[in-house]
């Protein structure tokens, strides 16, 4: 089950568009698992994959989250994209975010 759950997620993130970012638990529930939000965060954590674009998944409310040891280059990826953020935060965060119809199930 780890692998296809992580496969899941890979799929569904693959999937977000630049420019857009979605939460872990956005994640979660179109790969079909809505309690595994901090699942999602250890599948980001360890992806390694440079074709994942691991740096736009957010946490809750437009909290940045975690990106491993580095921080400062989800900022700066997100930024290259066109993602306003202020701090620890994307603004804009209900507007950008994946929206719902976009993100069904894989």
């Amino acid at each position: 089950m780890a692998s296809s759950f992580r496969a899941r997620v890979l799929a569904v993130v693959r999937r977000i568009p630049s420019g857009r970012v979605a939460t872990y638990g956005d994640v979660a529930e179109a790969a079909g698992f809505p309690r595994a939000a901090r699942a999602v965060g250890t599948v980001m954590r360890d992806c390694g994959d440079p074709g994942v674009p691991c740096h736009r998944v957010i946490a809750a409310g437009g909290a940045l989250g975690g990106f491993g040891q580095w921080p400062q280059l989800k900022r700066e990826r997100l930024r290259a994209e066109g993602v306003t953020v202020h701090g620890q935060r994307v603004k804009d965060f209900r507007t950008i975010r994946w929206p719902r119809s976009h993100r069904s199930t894989v």
